[in-house]
C-alpha cells in the first residue's frame, strides 16, 4: 500500500513536496535540465503551490539552461519575443513568420554563446544567396538583433555579435535599399483621369483619398464616416485595419483593429476639395450599385469604403487591383499614342505605400515647414519627413538649374 504523506497540519503534500518541521517551511525539489538538485521554499503550503504553477509556467529547466549559456537562439527567440506585449498582433505575426522561415530550422539551432560577428555576416550573405532583398534581409536583422540585445542584457553573451552586420553587408555586396519614388505630377494625374472609365469609376474615390490625404492603406480602409467632419473638413485618424496572418490563431488571415502604427500617427488632417468630392462620390457610387458596408470589426461598423459585397478591402488586394489598372492604361496609352502621333504617357508600377509616399512629396514641393509635413504624414521620426524633403528639393534643384540654365539669368 502506498505511503500517505503529510505536513504537521494534516495536508496531503505531493510528489517532491516535504515539510520541514525544524525550519518550519515548505520544500518542492526538482532536477534542472543539467541535472542539478533544486528547491523551492515557501512558508505555507499554498504559497508553495504557487511558485510550483510558476515553475511550470515558466519551464525553469530551461530557464536555467538559458542561464547556464546552454540555450540556442531560438529559446533566446521565443523568450525575447513573449517579452514583446507592446507589439500589434501584426507586427508580431510577421516577425514569428519571418523567423520561422528563414532562421528556426537551421541558424536557429546554435548555441547562442557560440555565435560571432563573421556567423552573423556569412548568414545574411547566405540569405540574400538564396533570393532574399537587402530590405527583407534588414528586417529580420531588426528580430535578431532584439533577440541578442536582450541576451546580452541577461548577461548571458558579451556582446551582440548583430551590431553593424547588416551595413557590412550592404557594403561588402554593393547594396542599396529599395527607394519607393513617387509619382510624378503628370503620372498621378494620367492614372487619376483613367479612373473616370466606367469600368473603375467604383475605384476612384479610394485612390483619390490615398493620394490626397497621404494616410496609410490601413487608416484608409479603417475610415468610418463618424471620422470625417463634411462640414469643418477635418479627418481624424485614430485607428487602423490590417489584414493579415495571425500568431495567436494559427495564422488564420484576418482583420484587427489596432492604432495606427505610432502615437504619431493619431491625427487629424484637413479635407482638400477634392477629397470631400471623393467621400460623397463614395456614397452615390454605393447607392447607384446597391451596395454598402455590412461588416463589423472589432465593434467598429459604418465603413466608407467597401467592395461590391459589403466586405472592407485588404491592402494586397488594392495593390492587385493597382497593377491591373495600370496594365490596362499603358497598353490603352501605347495604342492612343500612335494613333496620336505622341509619346505616350505611361504610369509606373506602384502600390498603396507609394501614393502615401506621392502625397508626402506633393507636400515637400509646396511647403517648407517640416514640423507641418511630419504632423500630417504622422511620422514618429522627423528624420523620416527630412530624407523624403530632401530628395524632393535635389530633384527641384537640378529643375531650377535647368530653369535658369536656359533662361541665361545668371550669365
Amino acid at each position: 500500500m502506498k505511503k500517505v504523506r503529510k505536513d504537521g497540519k494534516g495536508m496531503l503534500l505531493r510528489k517532491g513536496e516535504t515539510y520541514l518541521r525544524k525550519r518550519k517551511l515548505y520544500c518542492f525539489s526538482y532536477t534542472d535540465a543539467i541535472g542539478k538538485r533544486r528547491f523551492l521554499y515557501a512558508n505555507s503550503l499554498i504559497e508553495l503551490r504557487e511558485k510550483e504553477e510558476e515553475f511550470q509556467r515558466n519551464k525553469l529547466d530551461k530557464l536555467d539552461t538559458y542561464v547556464m549559456t546552454k540555450a540556442d537562439i531560438n529559446f533566446v527567440f521565443d523568450r525575447y519575443i513573449a517579452t514583446r506585449t507592446e507589439l500589434r498582433s501584426s507586427t508580431k505575426t510577421h516577425y514569428c513568420l519571418s523567423y520561422n522561415k528563414y532562421v528556426r530550422n537551421g541558424f536557429g539551432k546554435k548555441k547562442i554563446i557560440d555565435v560571432r560577428y563573421s556567423d552573423i555576416i556569412c548568414f545574411y550573405q547566405a540569405l540574400i544567396e538564396r533570393g532574399l532583398s537587402i530590405s527583407s534581409v534588414a528586417s529580420l536583422h531588426n528580430v535578431l538583433h532584439g533577440t541578442f540585445k536582450m541576451a546580452l542584457r541577461d548577461n548571458v553573451v558579451r556582446s551582440n555579435p548583430t551590431i553593424g552586420a547588416v551595413g557590412e553587408v550592404r557594403k561588402k555586396l554593393n547594396l542599396s535599399e529599395g527607394v519607393r519614388h513617387s509619382l510624378s505630377v503628370e503620372e498621378q494625374r494620367e492614372f487619376l483621369s483613367f479612373l473616370e472609365r466606367p469600368e473603375y469609376k467604383r475605384w476612384k474615390p479610394l485612390f483619390v483619398v490615398l493620394f490626397g490625404t497621404g494616410c496609410r492603406i490601413g487608416e484608409v480602409i479603417g475610415l468610418r464616416w463618424c471620422d470625417v467632419d463634411m462640414e469643418k473638413g477635418i479627418i481624424s485618424i485614430n485607428h487602423s485595419i490590417n489584414y493579415g496572418p495571425r500568431i495567436d490563431n494559427g495564422c488564420k488571415s484576418d482583420y484587427e483593429v489596432t492604432l495606427p502604427k505610432t502615437e504619431a500617427g493619431i491625427r487629424t488632417i484637413p479635407m482638400l476639395g477634392k477629397v470631400k468630392e471623393a467621400f460623397l462620390l463614395e456614397k452615390q457610387n454605393q447607392k447607384e450599385g446597391g451596395y454598402r458596408p455590412i461588416v463589423e470589426i472589432g465593434g467598429m461598423r459604418d465603413f466608407i469604403f467597401c467592395n461590391r459585397f459589403g466586405n472592407i478591402h485588404h491592402a494586397q488586394a488594392i495593390n492587385r487591383e493597382i497593377h491591373r489598372i495600370v496594365e490596362n492604361h499603358n497598353a490603352y496609352e501605347e495604342l492612343a499614342a500612335k494613333r496620336e502621333g505622341r509619346e505616350p504617357v505611361f504610369v509606373p508600377g506602384f502600390s498603396c505605400h507609394v501614393a502615401r509616399h506621392t502625397f508626402c512629396s506633393r507636400l515637400c514641393e509646396n511647403e517648407t515647414n517640416v514640423k507641418v509635413i511630419q504632423t500630417v504624414m504622422g511620422h514618429k521620426n522627423i528624420q523620416t519627413t527630412l530624407d523624403i524633403y530632401a530628395e524632393v528639393c535635389e530633384q527641384k534643384k537640378k529643375e531650377i538649374f535647368e530653369s535658369l540654365n536656359n533662361d541665361n539669368v545668371i550669365f
